[in-house]
């Protein structure tokens, strides 16, 4: 099938002539400079075989020390009597008992569960990535320097 596209072939419409490959030259005169094919200055020989990477193949360098403790160092704070003689991680528990009273329909926009459900996860994300720089900058001595 390729050979068929490499080959000169007639063009219906045109009188019988036929489309040949069209011979490409380079373009020199005096005045430009010989032209050299671009590289790419991502590709650096030797450098992660030979392909680019932006990051460490293991960026994440995941633990389950940073899990556990982040989840530990978030529980405990959230679980304080702070919001009118009740913590946030029971008012978020609490809220998802409500909402799954009337299981087939969802919370509704208005409802306390949304909230609860936000600032729980976005209290949850910061203590974990706040664990994950610091026991991992503790573990690579990043703070010694």
């Amino acid at each position: 099938m390729a050979t068929a596209f490499a080959t000169p072939s007639t063009v219906i419409g045109l009188g019988g002539s036929s489309v040949s490959r069209i011979n490409t030259k380079a373009f020199s005169s005096s005045f430009l400079k010989p032209t050299l094919r671009a590289k790419n200055p991502l590709r650096v020989a030797g450098a992660s075989g030979g392909r680019f990477t932006c990051f460490e193949r293991n960026w994440l360098r995941r633990d389950l020390n940073v899990v556990g403790f982040g989840l530990i160092g978030w529980l405990a704070p959230s679980s304080i009597p702070a919001i009118n003689g009740k913590s946030l991680t029971g008012l978020f528990f609490e809220s998802i008992g409500t909402e799954l009273a009337h299981f087939p329909a969802p919370p509704a926009l208005t409802s306390q569960f949304w909230l609860w459900l936000v600032t729980w996860h976005l209290g949850l994300f910061i203590c974990l990535t706040f664990g994950q720089i610091g026991f991992k900058g503790r573990t690579e001595d990043y703070f010694e320097r």
